[in-house]
């Protein structure tokens, strides 16, 4: 096991909710900051490739630029978010623009985006079928269930026309939202992280590209239909609290992570299934 620590949801969400009784009582802006600059840089990511990267930047890049570097695994896409707002870590690498901007509006964070650091393309996987045009009539999808990671899942079997969505279907499109449904396709809603432990029992599941890759997947060769990164608006980024975007050693991280060493890591490493965004 790599060292890097776990910290399990429960114990997260106890901070968070203490913090948040705290702040109610407080006159101190809640978007603003006051992280110790002088200790470890303490970053929460997804375990792939998220956490694969950080700690490729700890082992052989942070030491020279005189950064420490503390990488926490997270399984979910909550707890990261809700750990940078209380403090409990410095910053999270996981999450989206979308994604970002539908947390941070139903959940009242205030988390920010640093540096765009890589694409995971979104994929449709079957140990049922080999092709998605072989979906049979009345076939089971399993996608995930939070809005934008639902909205994306039904917008690629969109472009794949396996269903037409209505006309101004956006980042929180639901299956309410197909317009028309050739195949007559079911759609069983799931947790992002449980997607590919559905393959057993569906026809086929939208996978996230970072649980893909856990799962022994890979997404440049098993994917049915991927998502394009023309024009993506789902590159993976560094995020902080706002007010902290200017931290020195956020800084120094954020250059490392766009740096040619790991450019060349993720390209090796993951072999088009993981792509860079700079």
């Amino acid at each position: 096991m790599r060292n890097t620590a776990k910290i399990t949801a429960a114990v997260l969400a106890v901070g968070a909710l203490t913090v948040g009784l705290t702040a109610c009582g407080s006159d101190k802006d809640s978007s603003s900051s006051s992280a110790d600059s002088s200790g470890p840089l303490i970053v929460a990511a997804s375990p792939t490739p998220h956490a694969e990267i950080l700690n490729f930047v700890k082992d052989n890049l942070a030491k020279k630029a005189g950064l420490d570097l503390e990488v926490k695994e997270f399984q979910d896409y909550i707890v990261p978010n809700t750990a940078t707002e209380d403090g409990s870590v410095d910053a999270n690498y996981f999450q989206n623009q979308p994604y970002l901007d539908d947390f941070n509006k139903k959940r009242g964070t205030h988390i920010v985006p640093v540096v765009t650091v890589h694409l995971e393309p979104l994929g449709l996987y079957s140990h049922k079928v080999k092709s998605a045009d072989a979906l049979k009539s009345g076939a089971t999808v399993a996608v995930p269930n939070d809005a934008v990671n639902e909205a994306r899942a039904l917008k690629l079997l969109a472009a794949n026309k396996l269903i037409t969505l209505k006309d101004g279907a956006g980042t929180e499109a639901t299956p309410q939202d197909i317009a028309d449904n050739p195949k007559n396709l079911k759609f069983k809603e799931v947790e992002a992280a449980q997607t590919a432990r559905s393959l057993d029992d569906v026809d086929a599941a939208v996978i996230n590209g970072n649980y893909a890759i856990a799962a022994g997947i890979k997404p440049a060769e098993d994917a049915l239909v991927l998502e394009s990164a023309n024009n993506s608006p789902y590159g993976n980024f560094l995020a902080v609290k706002k007010g902290n975007e200017d931290d020195p050693r956020v800084q120094k991280l954020a250059k490392l992570l766009t740096s040619p060493e790991v450019k060349k890591f993720i390209e090796d490493k993951y072999q088009g299934s993981v792509i860079p965004s700079f």
